[in-house]
């Protein structure tokens, strides 16, 4: 075993290969079929570089999943006919196989071997592809599309094994569930998630859990975007206070990585963000903005403002951050301003539906939840409440049934703020007794949640600062 790195082929137009390796292997399951068991959920015949030793194993690998014995003499009779036989090197090479097994200890050696093999000539390959994808000038691909698919290709080979999931046992799911039980029970505030910073949304949720997809909707002007930037903000301040090394990945799609970081720094500063892009600040208020940025510098929170981004291109940028950084959440604001990747002009439900689909697949994949912001149509204007629903969602369809968790942020203020009388009259005293009452107040509406109760939570926002925080006790 100590001279197997001597018998790789290193020929001049030969790939990276260990055809002995290879014959060791299949040697091994021949001798012991058991030892299939111990490397079915890795090896397949891409593993094997020789074409003879790829076609013995795939016979092999046939025969044992149906219950049958393979050996050489099993071999033999499969490959019938005389110019098969002869093709895999006849029953002489069957026999010899035999004689180059190792033991089920050594066996995970050879594996790891012929893995190491297989990524080297994948990554020869995807480096061809994309040199002629690069030199072919008549190509549809622009340079950024062949440089998305080629990031993609490279994350797949490095994240291999994340695709080729095998069974779980249940005593197994049941550690799991044990170990985040115990985590939520030691936690002081019951979480296991990624903290919203918002205390009764996280005792409902849990924390934004991994591999969901929570989508927050609302109607324009209650606030969206402010409570999707105040969860990234208290997402990220968690990852620093406990010096984690890990990310939050904020795509905003809508606004500009300067303005989402005005309204981070007149949330923290407790300066308008309007006065802050103005000017209108006096020295002391300056002093307090430079303090706060000061203070968040080191925020491990990442902003991508590219406006219509395809999900690929999405994709592909929060593979890069968690390879390179690590990543406890992606919010993306928001869904509708999202590209797919279809060239298809199909309609924009189906586009959705790919965008969506796409997102929970991320969230899966990445092992982090995905905080997804939405438009609501515009038949929450035309009933008397104003209240949103799940019917309320555009292209609702795929929304609501890949989301794991639907949220709905209300503000009635906004309403009735459109509503003001005549001062003076009336009706202004009775509708300015209501605006005391709802000044400042906002609601989440929990209408979907797969793990949990749905529901309303009741929260403070000051729109001067495009703040969420948890509602005052009265």
């Amino acid at each position: 075993m100590s001279n197997i790195k001597n018998l790789a082929i290193h020929q001049k137009n030969e790939l990276p290969s260990n055809i002995e390796a290879e014959q060791t292997l299949i040697g091994s399951i021949l001798e012991n079929n058991e030892m299939f068991d111990e490397i079915s959920d890795i090896v397949t015949t891409d593993h094997f570089y020789d074409d003879i030793n790829k076609k013995i194993f795939s016979v092999i690998s046939n025969l044992i999943s149906k219950g049958l014995l393979a050996n050489p003499i099993t071999l033999k009779n499969f490959f019938n006919k005389e110019e098969q036989l002869e093709e895999i090197g006849g029953s002489e090479y069957l026999v010899k196989l035999t004689k180059v097994s190792t033991t089920k200890t050594q066996i995970k050696f050879y594996v790891n071997l012929l893995s190491d093999l297989l990524i080297r000539r994948k990554l020869i390959s995807i480096s061809k592809e994309t040199f002629q994808e690069s030199s072919d000038k008549n190509i549809d691909k622009d340079a950024n599309k062949i440089l998305e698919d080629t990031e993609k290709k490279l994350f797949d080979i490095a994240e291999n094994g994340n695709f080729n999931r095998k069974f779980v046992s249940f005593q197994e799911a049941l550690q799991e569930t044990v170990s985040m039980a115990s985590a939520a029970f030691k936690n002081e505030k019951g979480i296991v998630g990624v903290p919203t910073g918002l205390t009764e949304l996280d005792n409902r949720l849990g924390g934004l859990h991994k591999q969901d997809l929570i989508i927050i909707a609302g109607r324009p002007a209650m606030g969206k975007t402010a409570l999707a930037t105040n969860i990234a903000f208290n997402a990220a301040k968690d990852i620093l206070e406990n010096d984690k090394k890990s990310a939050v990945a904020f795509f905003s799609l809508e606004m500009s990585s300067e303005q989402l970081s005005t309204r981070i720094l007149a949330e923290q500063s407790r300066i308008r963000s309007n006065n802050i892009r103005t000017g209108k600040i006096n020295q002391d208020d300056f002093d307090k903005f430079i303090e706060a940025s000061r203070d968040l510098e080191n925020l491990p929170l990442h902003i991508d403002d590219t406006p219509a981004i395809p999900i690929a291109t999405l994709s592909n940028r929060a593979r890069r951050l968690k390879r390179k950084q690590g990543l406890d959440l992606i919010v993306v604001d928001y869904i509708q301003l999202a590209k797919s990747g279809s060239l298809r002009n199909e309609g924009r439900v189906l586009e959705i539906a790919e965008i969506t689909q796409g997102l929970k697949a991320l969230a899966k994949e990445l092992d982090v939840p995905v905080l997804a912001l939405s438009q609501l149509s515009r038949a929450v204007e035309s009933r008397d409440t104003k209240k949103p629903e799940l019917s309320d969602l555009r292209e609702s369809g795929s929304i609501e049934q890949d989301a794991d968790v639907v949220m709905f942020v209300y503000r009635e203020e906004y309403y009735l703020e459109k509503k003001e009388p005549r001062a003076g009259s009336p009706e202004y005293v009775e509708w300015q007794e209501k605006m005391n009452l709802v000044h400042n107040q906002a609601e989440i509406i929990i209408g979907k949640q797969r793990h949990g109760p749905t529901g309303l939570i009741k929260l403070e926002f000051e729109s001067a600062f495009t703040k969420f925080s948890d509602a005052k006790s009265k």
